[in-house]
C-alpha cells in the first residue's frame, strides 16, 4: 500500500495560515426564507465540494481580490452568508442578519503541490486537504457557515476549494454563484443575472422535520461498506460522437426523439459499470439522475432560481436485459424516465414526500445503482476571476458512494465530457481495462 502512504504525505503538505469571514458589502437587515420540499431531503447529505485550480502567481493579491469580489457578490447572493435555522413551528429556513459571520475564507499553502499533479490526479485523495468540510453534514449549517472557501497557494498556482451547503442550493445555483463572483473579480460592477431568491414561489408547503445531528457528525467518510475508488475518465469529442452514433444507430422503436448526448452517455456508463460489477442476469440495477426541474414545474421557474430545484429520477431493469439488448433498450429507459417527469409527476412526488417526509441517504439511490449528478452543461471552465480559466475542475470526496458519477464539461471544450466515477475497487479496475468503455479514439 505504498500508494496510500504517499497520499497521506501529500495531504500533510497543506498548511493552514489563517481563517477569516466575509460578509456582504452593505447592510441587508434581517432576512428569513423557508426551505421548501425541493431542499429538505438533502439535509443529511454532506456539503457539496468543488475544487478549481489555476496557474497564476501573486497569491496575496489574488486572495484580497477574491474577498473584495465576494463582498460585492454576497450583496445579491446573501443567502450563502446565512445560517440554517428553524421557526417556532420547527420548519427549517435560511436566516440572515447583518451581525452573522458570513462566508468562511481559509488561506493555506501547499508549496510542494503543483498544478500538473492535481491535473493528473484521477482520484480524490490528494484533494482532501485542499477543500474544507470533509464529512460535514448539511444539517450542521445550523451552526456553521453555509459556504466555506479555502484558497491554497501552490508551487505554481492557486487552488480554490469550495464547500457549499447542499440543503440550500443545487448545481445550477452553485455555478450561477461562481460565475457571478468571477465576473465581479474580472471587473464587472454588478452581477449580470441576479438570483431569484423567493423559493416559496415554487412550493410553500410548510414541512416540519424533527432532525438532530448524529452523536459524531463529522464522520462522513467513515470506513463503511466496500472499499471505494474514484477515477476520472476523459471522453473526447470523437469518443462522445462515437457513443452517441452507436446508441442512435437503431432509432427507438416507438418513433420517439433521437437519444441526446446525455442519454447516450448515461446508457454507456450504466451498461459498462453493470458489466464491471459482474452482476447475475436476474440482479436488478437502478439508474438515477438528478434532473433540473426549473422548466418542468408549473409555472416554470427562471434559470436564476436560487435553491434546490432538482428531483432524483429512477429507472430500473435486470442486469441481463441491459447487457443482452441493443443500446437502444437502456437508452430508451433513461429517455422515458426523463420525459415522464413532467409537472404532474413532480407535483405527485412532492405531495407524497410532504405526507411522509424522508431524508435522503445514499442507499436510497437504489440497488446496484449508477447515479449521475452535476452536468456537462455547467460552464465550469468559464469561471475566470481575472487570471485565466481553470486548469481543472473536480468534485471533492464528500457525497461519494458506490455508483456515484459526476459529469463535467471537458477541459478541451466542445462536446468533450469528463466523467468522475466512484466504484467498489474491484469493479473500477475492470472498468479501467474495458476498452469499449474507455474508447481512446
Amino acid at each position: 500500500m505504498a500508494g496510500d502512504s504517499g497520499k497521506k504525505e501529500e495531504m500533510s503538505k497543506v498548511k493552514i495560515i489563517s481563517t477569516s469571514h466575509v460578509k456582504p458589502g452593505k447592510m441587508i437587515g434581517r432576512k428569513e426564507c423557508q426551505l421548501v420540499t425541493f431542499d429538505l431531503p438533502y439535509l443529511a447529505f454532506h456539503y457539496n465540494q468543488k475544487l478549481l485550480f489555476y496557474k497564476c502567481g501573486e497569491f496575496e493579491e489574488k486572495v484580497e481580490k477574491l474577498k473584495d469580489g465576494l463582498r460585492v457578490v454576497l450583496e445579491e447572493f446573501y443567502q450563502l452568508a446565512d445560517k440554517l435555522g428553524k421557526d417556532e413551528d420547527g420548519v427549517f429556513r435560511v436566516e440572515y442578519d447583518d451581525d452573522m459571520d458570513g462566508v468562511e475564507v481559509v488561506e493555506a499553502t501547499a508549496m510542494e503541490i503543483g498544478i500538473e499533479e492535481l491535473a493528473a490526479e484521477d482520484g480524490t485523495a490528494s484533494f482532501k486537504d485542499l477543500i474544507p468540510y470533509n464529512g460535514v453534514l448539511n444539517l450542521e449549517g445550523l451552526h456553521r457557515p453555509l459556504l466555506s472557501v479555502q484558497v491554497t497557494k501552490l508551487k505554481d498556482g492557486v487552488a480554490m476549494g469550495c464547500a457549499f451547503n447542499h440543503a440550500i442550493l443545487d448545481g445550477t445555483s452553485t455555478w450561477h454563484f461562481m460565475s457571478s463572483w468571477a465576473q465581479i473579480c474580472s471587473g464587472s460592477n454588478s452581477v449580470s443575472v441576479s438570483p431569484f431568491l423567493e423559493r416559496t414561489k415554487v412550493r410553500n408547503t410548510r414541512v416540519k422535520l424533527d432532525l438532530s445531528l448524529p452523536p459524531n457528525p463529522v464522520n462522513g467518510d467513515a470506513d463503511q461498506g466496500p472499499q471505494l475508488r474514484e477515477k476520472l475518465f476523459r471522453f473526447s469529442e470523437a469518443a462522445i460522437d462515437k457513443i452517441k452514433s452507436k446508441v442512435n444507430s437503431t432509432p427507438p422503436s416507438d418513433s420517439s426523439k433521437p437519444f441526446s448526448t446525455f442519454q447516450s452517455l448515461a446508457y454507456h456508463v450504466w451498461h459498462h459499470v453493470t458489466l464491471a460489477r459482474e452482476l447475475k442476469p436476474q440482479d436488478y440495477t437502478v439508474f438515477t439522475l438528478f434532473a433540473d426541474c426549473r422548466k418542468r414545474v408549473d409555472p416554470p421557474m427562471p434559470e436564476s432560481y436560487f435553491g434546490n430545484l432538482i428531483h432524483a429520477i429512477f429507472t430500473v431493469t435486470a442486469a441481463g436485459l441491459l447487457s443482452a439488448n441493443p443500446p437502444q433498450f437502456g437508452a430508451s429507459l433513461v429517455q422515458k424516465a426523463i420525459e415522464a417527469h413532467n409537472a404532474k409527476a413532480i407535483e405527485e412526488r412532492n405531495k407524497e414526500w410532504e405526507a411522509a417526509p424522508k431524508i435522503f441517504e445514499y442507499k436510497d439511490a437504489g440497488v446496484n445503482c449508477v447515479a449521475v449528478g452535476s452536468s456537462p452543461r455547467f460552464k465550469v471552465y468559464d469561471v475566470d476571476f481575472g487570471w485565466g480559466k481553470p486548469e481543472g475542475v473536480r468534485s471533492g470526496s464528500n457525497n461519494r458512494f458506490d455508483g456515484m458519477v459526476y459529469l463535467y464539461q471537458g477541459k478541451s471544450g466542445g462536446r468533450s465530457i469528463d466523467v468522475e466515477i466512484a466504484l467498489e475497487a474491484g469493479a473500477l479496475e475492470k472498468l479501467e481495462k474495458d476498452k469499449e468503455f474507455v474508447l481512446e479514439v
